[in-house]
């Protein structure tokens, strides 16, 4: 991690691996002792102040894409770009191999309304565990989107095979329409689909004779993703590495976003095991 450009928290220890940066506290690295890395980054991210980093968990706040009119910029929103404050870390891996690093961002300096926001990752030898915790801090209900954009490294993406969507209807944004799941979700090309979709999904990777796990609450949307050859290849920080990673994101997104009344609050939470 390029501390000198992105502050954050990295331990090393009996051979696990975690990674967070303070610059959208954004979770860059879980790896359990003995396993191949849990978080895909790509070997040509760009750890320049203002950019966000390809990989990890990148946080999807206020609003997704371009959001809702389709003209808001940045794309995702400014949560991930944004340097968040760390308010809080328990480093308790010697005794019980638990990590928990807290980060907290307010409205100030964005065009938005008020809200705190804190986000939560929580390392421990079976799991992580990332929840993001927003306060409407206003007068009026605060309508807003999120996601948790987690890259899952996998042996390669047209050999896996993503569990618990059968049945699903989702929004296919490739091929346009309504559509509804049947059977394991596979890759054969570019991928992006929104499900409508509260439950658990697990990840079924063969080749590396492993299963993630991917548990959520708080969400009413799951996202799948992965650019495929022609789009992935033209992208610069992802290039011939696209097969590498998918992308399975809780969310709230669209007609599901979120709506806070005053003083109310809301968490979304996603938690990574493997199985």
């Amino acid at each position: 991690m390029p501390a000198a450009l992105f502050p954050g928290i990295e331990t090393n220890y009996r051979g696990a691996h975690h990674a967070v940066l303070d610059a959208g506290a954004h979770v860059l690295a879980w790896t359990p002792r003995d396993q191949v890395a849990v978080l895909w980054v790509s070997p040509l991210a760009v750890f320049d102040p203002g950019v966000a980093v390809r990989g990890g968990i990148p946080v999807i706040f206020p609003w997704f894409g371009a959001g809702r009119s389709g003209e808001r910029t940045p794309a995702h929103g400014f949560a991930r770009t944004a340097d968040w404050e760390r308010v809080g870390l328990l480093d308790d891996l010697v005794q019980t191999g638990r990590l928990e690093v807290r980060h907290r961002l307010t409205d100030k300096g964005f065009d938005s309304p008020p809200f705190s926001a804190e986000l939560v990752s929580e390392f421990t030898r079976d799991h992580l565990r990332v929840a993001l915790t927003v306060t409407n801090t206003g007068t009026d209900d605060f309508d807003y989107e999120e996601a948790l954009h987690t890259y899952l490294a996998v042996s390669d993406v047209a050999r896996i095979s993503l569990e618990g969507l059968d049945g699903c209807s989702y929004l296919d944004k490739v091929g346009g329409g309504e559509q509804v799941q049947a059977g394991p979700v596979r890759f054969t090309g570019e991928t992006d689909r929104v499900y409508s979709h509260t439950g658990d999904v697990v990840v079924d990777d063969p080749e590396w004779n492993r299963k993630i796990g991917v548990s959520k609450q708080g969400s009413a949307i799951t996202v799948v993703w992965n650019p495929g050859a022609v789009r992935g290849g033209a992208m610069a920080d992802v290039a011939q590495y696209w097969p590498g990673f998918v992308c399975v994101e809780a969310a709230n997104t669209g007609p599901r976003m979120v709506t806070i009344p005053p003083s109310g609050t809301h968490t979304l939470e996603q938690t990574l095991e493997l199985l």
